[in-house]
């Protein structure tokens, strides 16, 4: 049978933490964060400070400033994380409608045909359902962006570096996925990366790009698909278990890698240096918990600011 939930207010809500053994030192502030902030988002992150085989006890100490610290921590490597997979799309489809509109053409009519995709017959009914997906965002997006409107209105078809701007992410691997191997080969030569590898990244960054959107919590999210071992595990000595590498597979860490492999290296070092700025100030916050926990939660190994120093 299930429960009813039923409403709270803000003092219950204060009562309930405090009952769980959460010291709020601030009622008043405590009440202005709840109300801002909602109490379900911010208890999302009570994992990190609860007692072990417990999901509602916390560990003894825990404040409430520690707790809304990791809240706060989530959502501004989140911002970081999302701005830098937003360059990483727009780089990933100007390569490709690049790639594209020289070999096929610039009107959707041309570089749309099946004959331009994969030929072999395991991957058919995927080509035809991708180019579906395709020509059914033309149809329902290419009025509503300015710049699909345009060309719609003023020439008659849209050019693909304009299409892609109405395609998500998500819809771009799986183009990508349908493409000739000659093609794939063009596109993935700016990342150094082979075919296989790079279709694993735009899997695991739509992945992450998704929960960052969503802004759901996104510093301990792991991925069902793993990505392939790299220099990097190998080189920051990364411990293994009988799975394979413990850190940088399906975790945030994972997506540190795939973005030291597609953004620049200013760029990347740019986003590390404001991760480790709030792994800082996360740090000089929590006391209960020691740093080490805290970066296993996120999948970082203790020396994970090194991949910023290699190539």
């Amino acid at each position: 049978m299930m429960t009813t939930k039923t409403f709270r207010t803000l003092d219950e809500q204060i009562n309930i933490l405090k009952n769980k053994g959460l010291t709020i030192n601030d009622e008043n502030y405590a009440r202005r964060i709840l109300y801002r902030e909602n109490y379900f988002f911010i208890s999302g992150y009570r994992h990190l400070f609860t007692v072990k085989g417990s999901k509602d006890r916390y560990l003894d100490g825990t404040t409430f400033d520690e707790l809304y610290a990791t809240f706060v921590f989530d959502r501004r490597i989140r911002n970081t994380f999302f701005k830098n997979i937003l360059i990483v799309e727009n780089n990933f489809k100007s390569i490709m409608s690049y790639q594209l509109s020289k070999k096929y053409g610039v009107k959707e009519k041309e570089y749309l045909q099946p004959q331009n995709f994969s030929q072999d017959n395991l991957q058919s009914r995927q080509v035809y359902d991708v180019l579906s997906k395709v020509k059914r965002q033309i149809r329902v997006n290419g009025n509503k962006h300015t710049a699909t409107y345009h060309y719609i209105n003023n020439y008659g078809y849209i050019p693909f570096w304009i299409l892609v701007k109405v395609l998500s992410f998500g819809i771009m691997a799986e183009f990508f996925d349908i493409l000739k191997f000659e093609d794939k080969e063009e596109i993935v030569k700016p990342y150094n990366l082979d075919i296989e590898t790079l279709m694993v990244y735009l899997a695991l960054l739509s992945n992450f790009r998704n929960v960052c959107a969503h802004e759901d919590i996104l510093y301990d999210h792991r991925t069902q698909r793993v990505i392939p071992d790299s220099i990097y595990h190998k080189n920051l000595g990364i411990p293994q278990d009988e799975d394979g590498y413990i850190y940088g597979k399906n975790d945030l860490f994972s997506l540190v890698i795939i973005l030291k492999h597609m953004l620049s290296a200013e760029e990347f070092d740019e986003m590390i240096d404001e991760i480790k700025n709030e792994v800082n100030i996360l740090d000089d916050i929590i006391n209960v918990v020691p740093l080490e926990t805290i970066l296993n939660r996120i999948g970082f190994p203790k020396n994970w600011y090194d991949i910023k120093e290699m190539e």
